[in-house]
């Protein structure tokens, strides 16, 4: 084993003593001498005429290491090739020399530089220590000082070296993985919102994007028509025109203009039509419904900014206030509100129709676009009962009587004996159809059938019905009757005071003797006159189905109170309506049989053919001889001698009855007032049609026979000659005395 300090790091690897600086072409040193030279090509010390280098920090390396330092590799190179040489550089010779001048330069520069300890030389640990110790030997004296160095300035000790910049980078696994699963979460969300537009509310979206480009427009469908019985337009519906405007294209400069001749057109206030012109946002705006063709046609010429037409229909009614709270009317939209207009509504309405179709921003049409239409199916015709020019002259008569005595309202109906059909139903005053929107709310009510009234007199012959019926009377059944009876704790009366006297129940109804017929109501007791109230339709819907019907007010027998018990009998206690009488009165005329009333004859199919509407239902109320013996008894009211003499039409047989009544005023919640009627039936032998005239609270007169009988006459006159009903048999014997009306 060598004995030398340690090797030079250098690739010449000429190692000097202990602790000298390794180098190429140091000199090996022992304890006991000076070294000896390096091997071929190293470098000795510099010659004195060299002039010395100044060492850098990391020349270190390559003069020599301390002993601690690690030893270069022997397989390592000299030098690595294509290194280029530094001036500072002990190793790296100038160009040029060789051999032994080669050799003498490599001396000089190891003489001449200046060992240095790399950092962390000094941190030796003890193993290290003791190998140290033991390849130098024994100490050695002061280290010998060159004559050529003495003088100099020893050169300042080298700066430590820089550690190089790095650039720490983190681990790139941890940031690709949260990268990974950011858009991993980013890409679900968008796959998941594609998802639902794509799949899931797909029909929803694909809905909202046909309601912007796909406009659906109704197309009406036409109502039909209500005729009389002779096919006489009651009601029709004709062509019309929807005027609108689109306000935000018009002129500032011409909406004076142009809201001045719409104004004039269209019969409008000019301030309403200006209103809707100044709205210039908007972008459509109604002008006018039911306009008339011709006048949308003039509009269209005048070339007015923005002014569009639409086809509609208009419901018109030929006959003005003809029968109008029967026939009823139609709203802005088409459906009925009154009368026959709602009761048959979804017949007469039809079912509108539907057509859809592609459009632009500006609403115009896209061509050749899909477009879908379906075609509307047109309303149903209503053929009603009544006739035209019957309906007219009850309305004029009892208009005019309604005048003519300063009554609050009338009414009249005319029925057909054999089948119940309504041939008239008028009230007075009666609504005007063509400006409904003008009339009050009541006149909107059809009294004939909504109006409850008590009726009096003309309750009477129910009273005979039941009494011949259950063979309590006979028409020739004698009583005493006075002016005057006692009744709980009430007196009543006859219309007309007269003295006591002996009576047939056949003169106390044509006289109309309000004691006589008490007298016959007690043989059949309150239960017996209730059961035939009943029979006859009180207290129940006549069965038309007209809005409004009333069912009248027949309040049980048993609660009945002393008073009610007597006054029932003459017609007092007890509501009804003119529908409800005429039904009694067309039943006796009818030999006892009750037909369910008509007011529709029938209506057209599909086809437009007509079909006529099913009989009314038909019930036996008394037997034909009870019905018979009654009419012989109403016809002795219209006689000379009877209440009813005003009724009379000469040439005819006429059967009837009258009928005058305290009105109770539901408004105050008393009775204000009187009730007036007349009801009857002619030819009385061969009854074909019935007769009931109603006033209400008459202001000059109050009794039916003077009131309501003459309205009757006329009514019937008119009515008998339009159907040629001919005159029947000789009239019958007139009743003896008038005991009331």
């Amino acid at each position: 084993m060598r004995e030398s300090g340690g090797r030079g790091q250098g690739p010449g690897r000429g190692g000097a003593g202990a602790g000298s600086q390794g180098g190429p072409g140091a000199v090996r040193r022992t304890p006991a001498g000076p070294g000896r030279p390096g091997r071929q090509g190293g470098a000795g010390r510099p010659s004195p005429d060299e002039p010395p280098r100044r060492n850098r920090p990391d020349d270190a390396g390559r003069r020599g290491a301390p002993d601690d330092a690690p030893r270069p590799r022997k397989d390592e190179p000299d030098r690595p090739e294509g290194r280029q040489a530094r001036p500072d550089d002990p190793f790296d010779l100038p160009r040029g020399l060789t051999g032994a001048a080669a050799q003498e330069s490599r001396r000089v520069r190891s003489e001449d530089s200046v060992p240095q300890p790399r950092a962390g030389a000094q941190r030796r640990g003890p193993r290290q220590d003791s190998r140290q110790d033991s390849r130098q030997g024994p100490p050695q004296g002061p280290p010998r000082s060159d004559p050529r160095r003495q003088g100099r300035r020893p050169p300042p000790p080298p700066r430590p070296p820089r550690p190089p910049l790095v650039l720490r980078l983190g681990n790139p696994r941890r940031r690709i993985n949260i990268g990974l699963i950011g858009m991993t979460f980013i890409l679900s969300i968008f796959a998941g919102r594609l998802i639902q537009l794509q799949g899931l509310d797909s029909k929803v979206y694909e809905a909202r994007a046909a309601q912007q480009r796909v406009v659906s427009e109704t197309i009406k469908a036409k109502r039909g028509s209500i005729t009389d019985v002779n096919g006489h337009e009651l009601a029709v519906t004709v062509e019309a025109r929807e005027i609108a405007i689109d306000p935000s294209k018009v002129p500032q400069g011409k909406r004076a203009h142009v809201a001045a001749v719409l104004a004039k057109e269209l019969n409008k206030p000019p301030a309403e039509i200006a209103a809707k012109l100044a709205k210039t946002t908007s972008r459509y705006e109604l002008l006018a419904r039911d306009v008339d063709p011709l006048v949308a046609d003039r509009l269209l010429e005048q070339e007015l900014p923005t002014v569009t037409t639409k086809k509609t229909y208009r419901r018109t009614y030929p006959a003005g206030d003809l029968a109008g709270t029967l026939i009823g009317f139609v709203g802005d939209d088409g459906n009925g509100l009154e009368g026959v207009e709602q009761m048959r509504n979804s017949v007469l309405a039809g079912r509108d129709g539907k057509q859809s179709m592609e459009q632009g921003r500006d609403g115009q049409r896209i061509p050749m676009t899909r477009s879908q239409r379906q075609a509307p199916i047109e309303g149903r015709d209503v053929r009603l009962t009544i006739d035209r020019d019957i309906q007219w002259a009850a309305q004029k008569a009892i208009t005019e009587q309604v005048a003519a005595s300063g009554a609050l309202s009338g009414t009249v109906i005319v029925m057909d004996v054999k089948t119940a059909q309504i041939v008239a139903m008028a009230n007075a005053p009666e609504l005007d159809l063509n400006n409904w929107q003008k009339a009050p709310d009541r006149s909107f009510v059809n009294r004939a059938v909504a109006e409850v009234f008590e009726p009096g007199s003309t309750n009477k012959v129910i009273t005979a019905a039941a009494a011949i019926e259950a063979g309590a009377v006979t028409p020739e059944t004698t009583f005493k009757v006075a002016d005057h009876i006692r009744c709980a704790d009430q007196t009543l009366k006859d219309s007309h005071p007269h003295k006591t006297e002996v009576m047939t129940f056949k003169q106390i109804v044509e006289t109309s003797s309000n004691v006589g017929t008490i007298q016959a109501a007690r043989r059949i007791g309150a239960q017996g006159l209730y059961t035939m109230l009943k029979n006859f339709g009180f207290g129940a819907r006549p069965g038309l189905g007209l809005p409004g019907e009333e069912a009248g007010l027949l309040p049980h027998h048993t609660t009945w109170s002393g008073t009610q018990r007597c006054t029932v009998a003459y017609g007092q206690g007890v509501s009804v309506t003119a529908l409800q009488t005429a039904s009694v009165y067309q039943t006796i005329a009818n030999g006892g049989v009750r037909v369910q009333p008509q007011i529709v004859a029938g209506m057209t199919d599909e086809n437009g053919r007509f079909v006529a509407g099913k009989p009314g239902r038909q019930t036996r109320v008394v037997s034909q001889n009870t019905a018979d013996e009654i009419a012989a008894m109403l016809e002795g009211a219209v006689s000379a001698e009877g209440t009813g003499t005003l009724a009379a039409i000469p040439g005819y047989r006429v059967a009837g009855k009258t009928g005058t009544a305290n009105r109770y005023d539901q408004q105050l919640g008393r009775y204000n007032g009187y009730t007036a009627s007349f009801v009857g039936f002619a030819p009385a032998d061969k009854p074909e049609l019935v007769v009931l005239a109603v006033v209400q609270k008459p202001a000059k007169d109050i009794y039916g026979g003077h009131i309501a009988a003459p309205v009757f006459k006329d009514v019937m006159t008119f009515a008998i000659k339009s159907r040629k009903i001919p005159p029947t048999g000789p009239s019958a014997s007139p009743a003896r005395i008038g005991a009331g009306h």
